[in-house]
């Protein structure tokens, strides 16, 4: 059967204090929206994403699924029927989702799909320990839902009520449709609640179920501290996740992971560890302490840090050290090189086996372009060189320690440019007088 998801992320960042669209915001470098699109990929195929006016930056994220504009923010029935005239003639199950909910897993999402197989309607449920403001999940005494009532609506006895709406509700897409179209507006905000289509599938005489899942999964972000909270949530998620795929964390409550950070068995990770997004460590290799990567691939058997940065367009090879107050950036460090103590390596090409000195930087931008340095296999740079851009190292060439270089040095040559010392005798005690 085919099947299809709308989003709704047309919402504001009001109670966040934020000019961001809510659904902008990120946990685990991930914009909540992306999170919610991954776990869909693969369970449905269309997915249709309702933003609000000027967010073009969330319809970019949601590219290149199908974007509509909810022009008037109506409520939550509104908004998910801004996506009908997409599934006009879509005759499979189409699931709604809220993109502030991020943290819903793909297990979840398939159980919601499995129950829908067995009701005309079904819709995802918690149990919250402070069930809040959360609308109700009102059943009879089978178990059947009848309705939802939202928490301003809701007499005394519903609030009492511990089932909770998550929101999530999954339907064959035609009566969907219809019912969406058949809600009103006649409640305490004025609204065209999403809520209310249960109500009216019921009296159609349709059945509707709940699936209930963790609080952890289902809970919506609307504040800064709701926001941490699932960032916490995450990154527990995901250290549990790479230390049972094999990798080490020594401290796992300090590192913190990305969305996408791929740590291959036999990886550790030492305390105060941050990845940023597009990291990947192969087999074998240690993460120290106190470093950070993003947008970087590590080999196997190297190792990182402690106090190594390590920025976008970063590929350290098989072998090669890294070491403390090293900054790396869209540079390669050949297999089984080594940069070991304080050195800036920016748009760099370094040969294997390498040897960069303390103290060398690469002086890659001229205030108006970069450019690159390449530096051969071998090749031994002395600590405290720095090497004008552009500029090629042969391989196995020697840097002298303090040397300033403007001009390529050819293979196997000793590469000297710094000044003549001068010492003048007796003159150190006369000047302190």
């Amino acid at each position: 059967m085919m099947r299809a998801a709308i989003i709704l992320a047309a919402g504001l960042g009001t109670r966040m204090v934020s000019r961001q669209p809510k659904a902008l915001h990120a946990i685990a470098g991930r914009p909540m929206l992306g999170h919610l699109i991954d776990a869909c990929h693969g369970l449905f195929d269309r997915i249709i994403v309702v933003v609000g006016p000027g967010m073009e930056r969330l319809a970019a994220i949601a590219a290149p699924h199908a974007v509509v504009v909810q022009e008037q923010r109506l409520g939550t029935g509104h908004a998910a029927l801004q996506a009908a005239a997409l599934l006009e003639g879509f005759s499979g199950d189409a699931a709604v989702l809220y993109a502030d909910n991020p943290l819903i897993t793909r297990g979840t999402i398939e159980r919601l799909l499995a129950a829908r197989a067995d009701a005309d309607l079904a819709l995802l449920a918690m149990r919250p320990a402070d069930p809040g403001r959360y609308g109700r999940v009102i059943a009879d005494d089978a178990g059947r839902v009848q309705r939802i009532v939202e928490y301003a609506d809701a007499s005394a006895a519903e609030r009492a009520v511990p089932l909770c709406n998550a929101g999530v509700i999954c339907a064959a897409a035609p009566p969907l449709l219809r019912w969406l179209r058949a809600i009103g507006s006649a409640n305490a905000r004025g609204e065209y609640y999403l809520t209310d289509v249960v109500g009216i599938a019921v009296a159609e005489g349709m059945t509707a179920v709940a699936v209930e899942a963790p609080e952890a999964e289902l809970r919506g972000i609307n504040t800064r501290a709701e926001l941490a909270e699932a960032e916490a949530a995450m990154q527990n998620r995901l250290r549990a996740a790479a230390m049972a795929a094999g990798a080490t964390l020594q401290a796992p409550e300090t590192v913190f992971l990305a969305a996408d950070t791929r740590l291959a068995a036999d990886v550790t990770i030492g305390p105060n560890v941050v990845f940023g997004l597009g990291v990947s460590v192969d087999e074998g290799s240690e993460i120290r302490a106190f470093s950070h990567l993003e947008g970087a691939r590590v080999g196997r058997d190297c190792i990182i840090g402690p106090y190594a940065r390590l920025r976008p367009g970063t590929v350290v090879e098989a072998r090669a050290h890294v070491g403390n107050f090293v900054e790396l950036k869209a540079t390669t460090l050949g297999a089984g090189a080594k940069a070991n103590h304080l050195a800036y390596l920016g748009d760099t090409t370094i040969g294997a086996g390498a040897n960069i000195g303390a103290g060398t930087i690469t002086c890659n931008y001229d205030g108006v372009h970069k450019h690159r340095t390449e530096i051969g296999e071998h090749a031994f740079i002395g600590s405290n060189t720095a090497l004008v851009a552009p500029i090629s190292i042969g391989p196995r060439a020697l840097v002298a320690a303090g040397s300033t270089l403007t001009e390529d040095v050819p293979a196997d040559s000793l590469a000297v440019a710094r000044s003549r010392q001068s010492v003048k005798p007796g003159r150190g005690t006369k000047s302190q007088k």
